[in-house]
């Protein structure tokens, strides 16, 4: 028997012996909001990332205060019979202040065509019709692989990958012993990169990765013993060839991975961070070896001695408990670390996701965390239209910002216009 189908202004009719379970999602609909969010949220973004732009003086400041999207000059059917591209204006409102002299100038600058999407999800670049193709990416997040070497050691690695920013690599040798590349420049233990985020001393070191082989190990093999070797080191990494000094290396180091401009982990890149970073999953099946209190109420969550099932990790998960002593199945003592679950407003790293990324790695050694598999569809994500031409858009911005400082230092500050 046929039964009706809502399609649109148009009934159907269906003629299947199976009713159709679940509907065809509109795959053009993912493009057109993707581009849709792009012109209501991303270009906004990208504006306020680079503004205010201020010279190498600090007397001129360039503001970009709103942008706004003119109409196209030609339809789509025109476009493609005369070989155009169909875009509309884009004009960006602006503001230049001279500190020196008070005076504020504001105008509005046409920035170039931005090319429109047409209801079909399509873009028309000389007269010729497009498709942004979306792209399956890596999530950012941390992962976690294991391998065995020509010795038969087993080497467990991991990565914090961002979705903009330098990335940090954390591998671990025959022997043990636990490194770190900052940004793929060459390796140090990953103990001093702790000591350079403010975990200074070797004892504040072992109450957060706990004190066992693999983190002795490690701090053996590293040199450093105060936050300002730590940071000098790693600008010696980072920068060689250039004379460090503590001031320069924090500045440096802080710009890599805590500055919104330069490092970004996205909404997802945060929820991953928190997900994986949680010690809910890694308590399971250990045995608590002091009582485990809620931080608020100080109510005992786990006993000593009792062994953590899933719903009571759950139960410390959620009372917000940072860290707690463990044995494993063969009773060795671990410290399972937390990273305090950020905000995920919060799109930047911060010191306690690298100390917990670093214990989750110890803890690998002793059966307590699980590796990753990069191929799973939970660890990739779409990065739609929308995105793409945001990246794209920050380049290009990145470029003019350079330019616009260049002219500031340039040109007669009198006659100097936005």
């Amino acid at each position: 028997m046929a039964h009706a189908l809502a399609k649109g202004k148009r009934e159907r009719r269906s003629f299947a012996r199976i009713q159709e379970v679940l509907e065809m999602p509109n795959l053009i609909e993912l493009q057109r909001q993707s581009y849709q969010w792009f012109l209501n949220e991303g270009l906004r973004e990208m504006f306020a990332d680079i503004s205010p732009i201020t010279d190498f003086t600090g007397n001129l400041v360039l503001e970009f205060i709103d942008h706004s999207l003119g109409e196209p000059k030609h339809s789509v059917q025109d476009c493609k019979e005369r070989d155009l591209t169909y875009a509309a204006p884009l004009r960006v409102k602006v503001r230049l202040i001279n500190r020196e002299t008070g005076e504020v100038k504001e105008q509005e600058v046409f920035m170039g065509d931005f090319p429109l999407m047409t209801e079909q999800g399509t873009f028309i670049i000389n007269g010729a019709e497009r498709v942004v193709v979306s792209q399956l990416v890596r999530s950012p997040g941390v992962y976690y692989s294991e391998s065995v070497d020509n010795n038969g050691n087993t080497i467990y690695t991991a990565t914090v990958i961002p979705n903009r920013g330098a990335w940090l690599e954390f591998e671990s040798d025959a022997g043990g012993a636990i490194y770190v590349r900052v940004d793929r420049t060459r390796k140090l233990p990953a103990t001093a990169l702790l000591r350079a985020l403010g975990f200074e001393t070797d004892a504040r070191i072992l109450e957060i990765l706990g004190d066992n082989a693999v983190v002795r190990s490690t701090l053996d093999k590293d040199s450093t013993r105060s936050r300002k070797d730590a940071l000098i080191e790693i600008y010696k990494r980072l920068r060689p060839g250039e004379p460090p000094t503590e001031e320069s290396a924090r500045s440096l180091l802080e710009s890599l991975f805590f500055d919104p401009k330069r490092y970004d982990l996205a909404a997802v890149g945060r929820y991953k961070l928190n997900k994986k970073l949680s010690i809910r999953h890694r308590l399971v099946g250990t045995t608590a070896l002091e009582p485990i209190a809620d931080p608020e109420t100080g109510e005992i969550l786990v006993e000593a001695g009792q062994r953590i099932t899933r719903q009571m990790a759950q139960k410390v998960a959620q009372a917000g408990v940072r860290s707690a002593r463990v044995a494993n199945s063969q009773g060795q003592e671990l410290v399972v670390l937390s990273n305090g679950a950020p905000d995920t407003g919060r799109r930047t790293i911060v010191p306690d996701d690298i100390a917990a990324a670093v214990n989750y790695m110890v803890n690998l050694f002793y059966g307590v965390g699980h590796t990753d598999d990069i191929d799973h569809l939970g660890n990739r994500r779409l990065r739609s239209v929308g995105e793409l031409l945001q990246n794209q858009f920050r380049t290009g911005l990145a470029r003019m910002e350079r330019v616009i400082k260049e002219r500031m230092t340039i040109q007669d500050v009198e006659a100097i216009t936005p």
